[in-house]
C-alpha cells in the first residue's frame, strides 16, 4: 500500500480536515489546524506531502520522524500542527486497514469511557452562574470558564475582586461536587497572578489553566507555591521536550496538549508518557472539530493518567456548524451523564461526512482570534 494524495478542506467554524487516500482504497482522516492560521497550516500540510506520496502509511513512526526530523528546522505551533494533523490521519487509516481502533493498536483501553467537561460565559465571562447550573442539569460533573477578560500587567484590585466573585456565583449554583477549571487563557500577568491564584482558593477550583503565559511559566515556582489546588497548562507546547522542561520544574498538576497541535497522537502518547513519570494528570486540549476530539479519546483510553477531556459541543466558536455537524453517525460522540464512551470503530472511530465537507468548505471560514486593546490603546492578551 502506498500513500497517493493528502486533500484538505478548510470548513467552517474555524477548522481543517484532511483526508490521507492510498492506491488500494484505504484511507484516514486527521484535523491539522491552529485556530486563526488554517490556510498556514494547510500550506504546511502540502509542503509535507513530498514526504509522505508513495510511501507506506504503516510506517507511522518512521513517518513521523521523517517529517519532524528532515526539515532541520523543528518543533513550533504551525509544523506541529500540520505533523499533528498527517499522524491523526495515519492512525485513522492503520485502524481502518486493520479493522480495529487506534486504541487496540497501543495496547488497548485502561478505561470505557471518559469524563468530560463543557464551557461557559464566553471570552468576556458573564452569567456564569446560569450556565454553570445549564451544564449540571445535563449531567456534565465539571465545566470551564474563562477567569477574567483582559488585564493590564498591573491593573486594579477590582479586577481581581470581579474575577474572583465570577467563581463565587459559579460555585454557588453548582455546589461543592461539581468541578470548575479557571482558564487564566494567560491573560494575567505575574503581578496579578499572585494575587488571583491566592484569592480562588476557597472557591476549590478543579485546576486555574494557563495561570500565566507559556512563556512566563518559570516564574510559577515564585508565585504559586503551595496552593492547595491544581495547575493546568500545555495547549501551546508543542513537543515533548518543551513538556519536559516543564514537567522538571514540579510547579503543574495537569498537562494539557492538544493532539492537534502537538504532534497528534504519537507525540501525545510519549507525553502522557512523560506526565506519568511525575505523577502528573493527562487533560487533553481540544476546543476544535470531531478529528481532534475522537483522536484525544483514543490517547485516553490508554493513558492511565487521564483523567477529563475537553470538547466544544456548543462553545461560542462554533458559528455555523458545530462538532456533530461533520459525523455519519453522530452518536460516536455523544455525551451522556457527563461522559463519552471510548470510540470502538475502526481507526479514529468516527466517519465523517465526506460529501457536507465538500459543501461547507466552499463556504469555509477566515477565522480569527479577537483583537483586544487596554484603555491606554495598547494591545491587551486575548
Amino acid at each position: 500500500m502506498k500513500i497517493t494524495r493528502l486533500k484538505t478542506w478548510q470548513v467552517p467554524p474555524r477548522w481543517l480536515f484532511l483526508k490521507i487516500e492510498t492506491d488500494e482504497g484505504c484511507y484516514g482522516w486527521g484535523e491539522p489546524v491552529i485556530e486563526g492560521r488554517a490556510a498556514t497550516v494547510e500550506a504546511a500540510v502540502h509542503e509535507l506531502s513530498d514526504y509522505l506520496v508513495g510511501q507506506d502509511p504503516h510506517r507511522i513512526e518512521h513517518l513521523w520522524n521523517t517529517l519532524y526530523r528532515a526539515g532541520f528546522y523543528r518543533g513550533g505551533p504551525i509544523l506541529m500542527s500540520a505533523i499533528a494533523g498527517i499522524d491523526q490521519a495515519l492512525w485513522d487509516l492503520k485502524g481502518r486497514d486493520l479493522g480495529v481502533p487506534v486504541h487496540q493498536l497501543l495496547g488497548g483501553a485502561v478505561r470505557d469511557k471518559m469524563r468530560m467537561y463543557a464551557w461557559t460565559g464566553g471570552d468576556r465571562p458573564s452569567d456564569v452562574g446560569a450556565g454553570a447550573k445549564a451544564l449540571a442539569d445535563k449531567g456534565f460533573t465539571a465545566f470551564k470558564m474563562n477567569g477574567t477578560p483582559e488585564l493590564q500587567i498591573v491593573d486594579s484590585h477590582r479586577k481581581v475582586d470581579e474575577a474572583v466573585a465570577r467563581v463565587a456565583e459559579a460555585r454557588n449554583a453548582v455546589g461543592p461536587d461539581v468541578g470548575i477549571g479557571i482558564d487564566f487563557h494567560g491573560r494575567v500577568h505575574r503581578p496579578m497572578a499572585k494575587a488571583l491564584l491566592r484569592e480562588l482558593e476557597p472557591y476549590h477550583p478543579m485546576f486555574v489553566e494557563e495561570p500565566v503565559a507559556p512563556e512566563h511559566l518559570p516564574c510559577l515556582k515564585d508565585i504559586a507555591g503551595g496552593l492547595g489546588y491544581p495547575l493546568a497548562t500545555g495547549e501551546r507546547l508543542h513537543t515533548r521536550f518543551e513538556f519536559r522542561d516543564l514537567l522538571k520544574d514540579g510547579m503543574i498538576d495537569i498537562i494539557q496538549p492538544d493532539i492537534s497541535h502537538c504532534g497528534g497522537i504519537s507525540e501525545g502518547l510519549k507525553i502522557a508518557a512523560l506526565a506519568s513519570a511525575y505523577d502528573v494528570a493527562l487533560a487533553p486540549h481540544c476546543p476544535l472539530g470531531p478529528l481532534t476530539l475522537a483522536a484525544s479519546l483514543q490517547l485516553d483510553a490508554v493513558s492511565h493518567n487521564a483523567f477529563i477531556q475537553e470538547q466544544s459541543m456548543g462553545i461560542h466558536y462554533n458559528q455555523g456548524n458545530d462538532v456533530l455537524d461533520y459525523l455519519v453517525d453522530k452518536s460516536a460522540l455523544s455525551i451522556e451523564d457527563g461522559f463519552c464512551a471510548i470510540p470502538q470503530g475502526p481507526g479514529l472511530g468516527v466517519e465523517i461526512d465526506e460529501a457536507f465537507v465538500e459543501e461547507r468548505a466552499n463556504v469555509g471560514h477566515r477565522w480569527r482570534n479577537p483583537v483586544w486593546t487596554h484603555e491606554d490603546g495598547s494591545i491587551a492578551e486575548w
